[in-house]
């Protein structure tokens, strides 16, 4: 039975082209990207440990294999810092009696303020569970007619994976979707995020279990919006992490004058409606 660690350590070999990482070609392989061999060779461990870890057979690698690893892979800072992660949770680090509460859904007095200071901008609170805990009205603004905020409890998660309008409004749908999927690893909280991840997966199916077995780091571009209104929208992504809540605000900026002058018009077109700024 695999692990995340394992099931990520593989799914990057899998993806990684011997010749970006200088190795010769070696003819045709049974499996596309790095060979077990060659990884085991760069990371300075057997293939016989390497296929351990892989396989789970080993869920103990030391702080030096895990490095070596990262470094014979080529990762990313981002992804260093989940490849540590998974480490924890098939170590067994993250017991019972160490993981955190279920994230809060609770909107301190001064997140709230710094909303409302935010306006008219576009910015969003959500946790890793993708629940929306509150939003400026230009955010409901750029959403309005897309029905992701049409729930009492909205939850972005949910609606990329089980709202068919949302492989419409967002344009690049895919890679919106690895991103929710990744957030879910980042829980707080294992047992919530498991629960979460059960429910859900009775409306997402398969889709959303290939997208977490795969840990794909997003890179978080630009995010492209087809509104309802007909604008396409180019979106510049800054998100701030707030530890001590478990949540995240994303503030939106156009990413050109077309998306600005868009954002105005649907700001314009809902100044005199009831919708909610701050939920």
């Amino acid at each position: 039975m695999g692990t995340p660690l394992g099931d990520f350590i593989r799914s990057k070999r899998d993806s990684v082209q011997p010749e970006t990482l200088g190795l010769p070609d070696r003819g045709r392989r049974r499996s596309p990207g790095l060979r077990r061999t060659d990884l085991a060779v760069r990371a300075g461990i057997s293939v016989e440990y390497l296929t351990r870890i892989e396989q789970g057979r080993d869920r103990n690698p030391s702080v030096a294999v895990v490095n070596a690893l990262a470094d014979a892979l080529s990762l990313s800072p981002t992804e260093r810092t989940h490849l540590r992660y998974l480490t924890k949770i098939t170590g067994g680090e993250c017991t019972a009696h160490t993981r955190p509460s279920p994230p809060p859904r609770q909107v301190r007095d001064a997140v709230q303020r710094t909303l409302h200071l935010l306006e008219p901008g576009i910015a969003v609170l959500t946790n890793r569970l993708g629940d929306i805990l509150a939003h400026t009205s230009a955010y409901q603004s750029v959403t309005n007619g897309s029905g992701l905020l049409d729930t009492e409890t909205p939850n972005l998660t949910r609606y990329v994976f089980a709202d068919p309008r949302a492989r419409t409004f967002f344009a690049d749908w895919d890679d919106v979707a690895d991103e929710q999927a990744f957030d879910l690893w980042l829980a707080p909280s294992v047992e919530d995020s498991e629960w979460f991840t059960t429910e859900l997966a009775r409306l997402a199916g398969p889709d959303l279990t290939r997208r977490l077995n795969r840990h794909v780091v997003p890179q978080r571009g630009v995010l492209r919006l087809s509104h309802p209104a007909g604008h396409g929208l180019r979106l510049i992504r800054e998100t701030l992490e707030l530890p001590t809540d478990a949540q995240q605000l994303t503030v939106f900026f156009p990413a050109d004058g077309e998306t600005a002058e868009a954002v105005e018009q649907l700001r314009s077109r809902c100044r005199h409606s009831t919708l909610r700024a701050i939920s």
